[in-house]
């Protein structure tokens, strides 16, 4: 039996790659696409439900897309293509956005970007765990992140730039999407197939039973988890958990009818629902089939996650209510609160939004360049430790926003926002890899993602009602909640378990 090699710098850099091109589209979307909504006629409280479509996207491409690639191989490999498929529609996508002609094409293509880019972006976090030994995967991750810091800070400033550098207009006659915008996201479907291409082509993956030999070599270090992962579960617990889940679903719907709740509520109610009518679904195809079915074998490890899994989760809960509550709001925020206009045809409001940019460029950078810094802070603390200070910074940062008038000041919290944004995007899957069985590496990193788009889509269903019914529709107190939801994020991590660094 042998052990999985240590790859050389180079060799992470070609296998990370790609993840410039996923986060430059991530960047223009983030950044731009409730610009582009409020330029097309979107009320600011319909934003969120607007945005709707990406986390619904995540959790259900995912799951299924991680599930597909760890039984996937092919002469392309075992992720790979998935990278391929998902970087053609992506890119796309990104040509069709800025020229919708209306508001219901935006929602639907965001909904296919995020599809695209979802089947991209999953089985890259498995990648790794694929590729590299346990103690290279906080590098590896660590890589990663540099990239998408690198590409979201290109991504985030290129409608800045087309204005102020190449004086092509921001401004543009009401329900058109500004030119400067338009070139951005042209420009970025370009990036994002060319370095997916260049990670496709520049790295060979471990085939089907090479990596059984690893994994035979390293099933000692992971014989808990393994274990855990042999045993059946029972029909009950199916039931049980769906359940409770069809309770939640079922009282949100009824509360939401009889008190007169904002209606996007529904849509929360109807996923849990949805997810419950699965569950039974499961159970029935379990009794005929075992976990033969897809459907039945993802819920069934779903059921079986490892304990530093499930604590984890809780962390991603609120880390990420808190950045949907600045991918949403920071434009209607710091345009109304910081530059005093919500008219979307003034060049004062596109003044702004193009700062708006500037300042994600700005929490982008500094990820990409704290990325590298944060496993020197993790050899001499430890990962839980790292992340908790990161997310210190980055919630107090983002609540700090309200106190700022001067939009030059704005770049201070920022600079925590991306402190914190690069522990995001290493630490918690550093943490991960190192608790899961090799074989299931791709199902969990999509069931992991759960725990990200689940707290997305309570914010898309939640924020408008808060925005419009507690905060006056003063968007700026969305950021002010995401900074404390941040906090709290921080205090949960402490009592995560990280299996690798306790053996």
């Amino acid at each position: 039996m042998s052990k999985k090699p240590t790859l050389s710098f180079w060799q992470i850099w070609n296998m990370s790659f790609g993840f410039l091109g996923i986060q430059f589209g991530f960047a223009l979307q983030n950044a731009n696409v409730s610009r582009i909504f409020e330029t097309l006629g979107a009320k600011i409280e319909d934003i969120p439900i607007l945005w709707i479509a990406a986390p619904v996207t995540g959790l259900i491409v995912q799951p299924i897309i991680g599930h597909a690639s760890d039984k996937t191989w092919n002469r392309l490999g075992r992720r790979r293509p998935y990278f391929l498929f998902g970087a053609i529609f992506a890119s796309l996508a990104l040509l069709l956005m800025p020229n919708s002609p209306a508001l219901w094409v935006a929602a639907g293509t965001l909904w296919i970007m995020d599809a695209s880019i979802n089947v991209s972006m999953e089985p890259f976090r498995a990648f790794v765990g694929d590729m590299l030994p346990d103690e290279q995967r906080t590098q590896g991750f660590a890589m990663q992140s540099f990239f998408i810091g690198t590409g979201a800070v290109v991504g985030s400033l290129l409608p800045y730039i087309m204005t102020n550098w190449l004086n092509i207009p921001n401004t543009a006659p009401e329900g058109i999407i500004p030119p400067s915008v338009r070139w951005s996201f042209y420009i970025g479907a370009a990036v994002f197939f060319a370095a997916i291409l260049w990670t496709i082509l520049s790295t060979k993956e471990y085939p089907p039973e090479k990596l059984k030999e690893f994994e035979e070599s390293e099933k000692k270090q992971t014989e808990n988890s393994v274990a855990t992962h042999e045993l059946e579960v029972a029909n009950g617990k199916f039931v049980k958990v769906g359940g409770i889940f069809g309770l939640i679903g079922l009282l949100i719907v009824v509360f939401t009818r009889v008190l007169h709740f904002k209606e996007e509520l529904y849509i929360l109610g109807g996923i849990l629902l949805l997810f419950c009518f699965l569950m039974l679904v499961a159970v029935v195809l379990k009794s005929k089939k075992g976990e033969e079915s897809a459907l039945v074998e993802i819920f069934s490890d779903l059921l079986r996650m490892p304990l530093t899994m499930k604590q984890l989760a809780l962390v991603q809960f609120f880390t990420w209510i808190a950045l949907f509550s600045l991918w949403i709001y920071s434009t209607a925020g710091i345009t109304s609160h910081v530059y005093g206009t919500s008219d979307t045809t003034s060049k004062l409001y596109n003044d702004g939004a193009d700062w708006v940019n500037l300042l994600f460029g700005v929490y982008n950078g500094v990820a990409a360049l704290i990325a590298f810094a944060l496993p020197l802070v993790a050899k001499l603390t430890n990962r839980k430790i790292t992340h908790a200070i990161s997310l210190v910074i980055g919630g107090v940062a983002l609540a700090s926003i309200y106190l700022i008038k001067d939009p030059n000041w704005l770049i201070l919290p920022m600079v925590g926002v991306g402190i914190a944004w690069a522990s995001i995007l290493s630490m918690p899957y550093a943490i991960l890899t190192g608790s899961l069985p090799a074989q299931k590496m791709g199902v969990y990193m999509g069931i992991f993602n759960f725990f990200i788009v689940i707290p997305q889509i309570l914010a898309a269903t939640i924020l408008g009602f808060m925005v419009q019914d507690l905060f006056n529709g003063e968007a700026i107190y969305a950021l002010v909640f995401g900074g404390v939801s941040m906090a709290v994020a921080a205090v949960m991590v402490l009592f995560v378990k990280d299996v690798a660094a306790e053996k």
